[in-house]
């Protein structure tokens, strides 16, 4: 963190990345993304959380350009991947809003 760059509050850290978590239900890795890029520097807790969504959301992103690639025998791969996306998302959202650290599951580890 700069010297110029005002610390978070544990409150800023809640509510940013429970947002973050919540439109990455509309707009997949995007918003965790940019989230992760603005603040990982400065917040530790940010940093642990949209890095997790981050790479949650990257893996679903994967998992449904597959789900369209195989469309037509595997044609339900994008709707459990949007359903999952949802669920742990809502629940992300929840956790990070209380102040806990929240690890998705089923995600691969691009961003450590």
């Amino acid at each position: 963190m700069s010297p110029e760059t005002p610390a978070l509050s544990q409150q800023d850290e809640r509510n940013y990345t429970s947002l973050m978590n919540l439109l990455g239900i509309f707009f997949g890795f995007i918003p965790s993304l940019v989230g992760y890029l603005v603040w990982k520097d400065q917040s530790a807790f940010l940093k642990r959380n949209l890095g997790s969504a981050l790479n949650f959301h990257i893996t679903m992103a994967i998992v449904q350009v597959v789900g369209v690639l195989l469309f037509f025998t595997f044609g339900m791969i994008n709707l459990a991947a949007w359903v999952v996306t949802l669920i742990f998302s809502i629940l992300a959202f929840v956790r990070t809003r209380e102040g806990d650290d929240y690890q998705y599951p089923l995600s691969i580890n691009f961003i450590k």
